[in-house]
């Protein structure tokens, strides 16, 4: 049962060793059955996190997911669910410094609930693409955008890494680094984005092992450190600040 899975990790880890064994696809349904689907499983959590300002619908402990069979899940791993802290510190970085989205054309890479493109909006950015493998991911982000009162990013479910970034201004990942093989790739494509089209980039990460040990590390700027609230650092082994860097070629 989930509810023996008091941390994040822990939650996500028995529906991912499910996951192979979905028998539904989720661009099989219809949006409107899965945005049924989510509203019924998730709820609308405000003010317990970096940005009370934005709403979210996610897993928490009154949600049936929290605490039923993993097998009963009907989608791929639920990433979206959870306010990552990367994405918090990013997302609360760009509300406090509206200038670095306004105007411009805005890539939020692995967007999961779609906290950072909602303040990329409220930020007024030119122009938001929400970049998510997970189609759900799409339809919680127009969910949460609705709850925001703000007009819905551009959402695509295609691999982004290793495209061309010239339509971006700026490219925005948060907490992106917990896989080497991701991290890898990640640091081929941003350091050509910026060679080639001096492509802007912030990384939200709350100093993750992988991150802190990753040879990107000694390309980036340190340009903000937040406090995490205390319910965020139980659902997080503990994890006191979550930071926002620059990326710098």
């Amino acid at each position: 049962m989930l509810r023996c899975c008091r941390h994040v990790k822990g939650f996500l880890k028995p529906l991912a060793e499910t996951s192979r064994r979905r028998r539904i696809s989720a661009p099989c349904l219809s949006e409107e059955h899965i945005r049924r689907f989510i509203s019924e499983n998730t709820e609308v959590v405000v003010g317990r996190s970096l940005t009370p300002e934005i709403q979210l619908k996610l897993f928490t402990p009154n949600c049936r997911f929290w605490r039923e069979r993993p097998e009963l899940w009907p989608f791929t791993d639920p990433y979206w669910a959870i306010y990552w802290p990367g994405g918090q510190a990013l997302s609360r970085y760009i509300l406090d410094n509206p200038g670095v989205c306004r105007g411009r054309a805005v890539l939020d890479l692995g967007s999961g609930c779609g906290a950072s493109s909602i303040a990329a909006k409220l930020c007024y950015a030119a122009h938001v693409v929400a970049s998510d493998l997970d189609p759900v991911s799409a339809v919680v982000t127009r969910l949460n955008c609705e709850l925001n009162n703000v007009e819905p990013p551009v959402c695509v479910t295609d691999d982004m890494i290793g495209s061309d970034p010239a339509g971006f201004d700026l490219i925005l990942l948060g907490d992106m680094f917990y896989d080497e093989a991701l991290a890898n790739r990640l640091y081929r494509w941003l350091d050509r984005c910026i060679e080639t089209h001096g492509t802007k980039v912030l990384i939200g990460d709350p100093g993750r092992a992988l991150f802190e040990g990753h040879d990107i590390r000694r390309l980036l700027h340190h340009v903000a450190q937040y406090e995490l609230p205390e319910s965020v650092r139980e659902e997080n082994y503990g994890l006191i600040s979550s930071h926002v860097w620059c990326y710098q070629s």
